[in-house]
């Protein structure tokens, strides 16, 4: 009898990624969704689509002057997708019409939204509805009260769902710098990155927790988990927003005290993959876009709406980098050890994750340097490594490199954000779900390193 081919589950979201990308494309390259006069090419759809719903942010041509409402409500829904996942949306469905799943798919989805396996599915998923709807709503209501006129309900709307869903698109030709001292936006925007950059799991366990809390004083504390993620990434925000204001406005007087460091905070939060800018970022120190590639490759919480390696892969990383300090056999974080399986994860993302910048950093001074001297392009290797990092991390900040883009760097970027959003863990699954399993092991030696 003739085995039949079954294709690994862990393949259905980059096959519903990809489907969901190419049907943006093609709607957005219709005439219909352009503003009168303006044409746009595929490979721009294409582009725009695919940032959109890998919730990057990167855009080759201006969203607000080039696509009209149809055009701008298409861009909004393909981030609201891409913001909660393909695989949550499609687990929801599934859930609504059969009311119960497998155990198999019980654990995949498990393992993708949450960091233990056992939930109960529906009532997870309708919360994260709940959840993410208020929250991006109470957004767009607030930006709304702010500036009626600048932030009308379809603007403040898009800008509310493009910041919890850390896309960083706007409907403005600066993005956010004309909002640059207004405290209330900045807050406002800030809050929801923050919100969408933490997890779902984080997210409905610490509005449960605050439930509680304020019903009773004797509530029991947060799980461990939680406790990382939003220690560590706390962490970042403060350390990035000072080194970003002692980059930027140590000596420099010509902004007021108070804007510079809400301003530089503000980076901070945006390079958690949200992609959203109060500062002219080609017009930075060398030092704040340095430290802003650290942050954006490290990106949000797994589970969230951000990309990068996440947090918890950092803070891992680092407590084995010193645990070997401290000569120390295990590797703890927050008072907890951590498993082999667990480091070995850290260390696979790691490596891909740098290789696959490395090689994109490479191709694209091919393809936008061409054969020009180091003299004549300077700048490029920079602009380059940003823009790739920024890509792959999902997070929509460039130097001024993606408007200029080729046709060869356009598809190497659109490359880099969908492995970014996807992350490169399922890739790897999904090509050893091809493999077959070796049962024997080679002889070991020893090997002189360092």
């Amino acid at each position: 009898m003739k085995k039949r081919f079954s294709l690994p589950v862990i393949w259905l979201p980059i096959i519903f990624f990809g489907l969901i990308i190419l049907t943006g494309a093609i709607v957005l390259h219709r005439p219909q969704c352009c503003q009168p006069g303006k044409e746009v090419s595929f490979i721009d759809a294409l582009f725009t689509s695919t940032s959109a719903t890998c919730v990057t942010g990167l855009t080759v041509i201006d969203t607000g002057t080039s696509y009209n409402l149809l055009g701008q409500t298409v861009i909004l829904l393909l981030i609201q997708l891409g913001g909660l996942g393909i695989m949550t949306f499609s687990a929801l469905a599934f859930y609504l019409w059969r009311h119960k799943v497998s155990m198999t798919d019980r654990i995949i989805i498990g393992q993708g939204l949450l960091h233990d396996r056992s939930f109960h599915l529906g009532h997870f998923l309708v919360q994260i509805m709940l959840w993410t709807f208020s929250i991006e709503i109470a957004g767009a209501f607030l930006l709304y009260v702010r500036s009626p006129i600048s932030f009308h309900p379809f603007s403040a709307l898009f800008h509310a769902v493009s910041a919890f869903c850390n896309a960083g698109f706007g409907l403005f030709p600066d993005n956010l710098m004309a909002w640059r001292g207004d405290f209330v936006v900045n807050i406002v925007i800030m809050a929801l990155i923050i919100f969408g950059g933490i997890g779902f799991s984080v997210l409905v366990e610490l509005g449960s927790w605050t439930r509680k809390r304020l019903r009773t004083k004797s509530v029991r504390p947060i799980t461990w988990y939680c406790r990382v993620v939003i220690k560590t990434s706390m962490f970042l925000i403060a350390t990035g927003g000072f080194c970003i204001y002692f980059a930027e406005y140590i000596g420099n007087v010509q902004m007021p005290f108070a804007d510079a460091v809400l301003s530089s905070i503000f980076q901070s939060v945006t390079c958690r993959t949200a992609g959203f800018n109060t500062l002219d970022i080609g017009g930075m120190t060398n030092v704040s876009l340095l430290i802003m590639l650290i942050l954006m490759f490290i990106g949000g919480a797994p589970g969230s709406c951000a990309g990068g390696i996440k947090v918890t892969t950092s803070r891992v990383l680092a407590s084995f980098a010193w645990s070997q300090i401290l000569r120390r056999k295990q590797v703890v974080v927050q008072g907890y050890g951590i498993e082999e399986e667990t480091m070995n994860k850290a260390f696979t993302l790691m490596i891909f994750a740098v290789t696959i910048i490395f090689c994109a950093t490479i191709l694209l001074n091919i393809t936008e340097g061409g054969g020009a001297s180091h003299q004549d392009i300077g700048g490029l290797f920079l602009d380059a490594l940003f823009e790739a990092t920024s890509a792959f991390g999902t997070v929509g900040l460039t130097t001024g490199l993606t408007p200029k883009l080729s046709m060869a760097g356009k598809c190497i970027v659109i490359m880099l954000m969908f492995i970014g959003r996807l992350g490169p863990l399922i890739f790897l699954d999904a090509m050893n779900s091809l493999y077959r399993e070796r049962f024997y092991t080679h002889p070991e030696e020893k090997m002189m390193v360092g």
